[in-house]
């Protein structure tokens, strides 16, 4: 897949950074626009077409968190966030928030293109359509998904997930009853592959717990299978 239109905005407020990572994604062929704090960031953020934003969280003015709080109001442009080594507490936050994937500083430059490559191409996939083909409901128990509109339902409300908890659910839900590993989970729903010390996947899923809630009878609809992955419980008669 070509890369040469796709639009990056890179919220950085360290010049060498940024000037680094411009330089480097250029090269990989992408068009790259530059804000160096969190307010000019959210501004061209919500002003212009994006296709992904490297938000850095440290910033002057809006942080990065706030800075995704206030684009998550009205915009869902794909987010990798840049974060402070060893800060759970930010990571944990930023994916509540709407993250799609985040970056600990120091990081390796080749690293970084590749999450940028993976989450571009899981938005891809997500947006492209079999022409002529619905897809169908999927739902189990009190849970509705509508894949050609991309909603998910509980008990006929409405949930509102981010791409990379949608895309999780979806995986554990074609797959109810059985165990995914959390390799081939972050393959099929962030669209990388699982690195030492990546907690990414846990985090969205501990998100998608939060949000999906436990089923009517009390018990958690996602289970943890330990050093293994995670088991979408069937529900008898769905």
């Amino acid at each position: 897949m070509t890369n040469t239109q796709q639009q990056l905005l890179l919220v950085e407020d360290d010049s060498e950074i940024s000037e680094l990572l411009v330089t480097l994604l250029s090269k990989e062929g992408f068009n790259i626009s530059c804000a160096f704090d969190g307010d000019s960031g959210l501004d061209k953020a919500l002003q212009h077409h994006f296709d992904l934003l490297i938000l850095d969280i440290m910033l002057p003015g809006r942080d990065g968190l706030e800075v995704l709080r206030e684009l998550r109001k009205t915009k869902n442009t794909p987010v990798l966030m840049l974060t402070a080594r060893g800060d759970d507490i930010d990571r944990i936050v930023g994916f509540e928030m709407g993250a799609d994937d985040y970056l600990p500083k120091p990081f390796n430059p080749r690293e970084l293109v590749a999450r940028i490559k993976a989450i571009l191409r899981r938005v891809g996939l997500d947006q492209a359509e079999p022409s002529g083909k619905k897809s169908p409901t999927l739902s189990t128990g009190d849970i509705e998904i509508r894949p050609q509109s991309r909603q998910v339902f509980r008990n006929f409300e409405e949930i509102e997930l981010t791409n990379a908890e949608y895309n999780i659910l979806v995986e554990l839900l074609n797959h109810q009853g059985e165990v995914i590993e959390k390799a081939t989970l972050t393959e099929r729903a962030l669209g990388r592959k699982l690195t030492m010390y990546d907690r990414a996947i846990d985090m969205h899923v501990s998100n998608l717990r939060k949000k999906l809630g436990d089923t009517t009878e009390g018990q958690p609809r996602i289970k943890t299978i330990r050093g293994v992955g995670y088991l979408f419980q069937g529900v008898e008669g769905a």
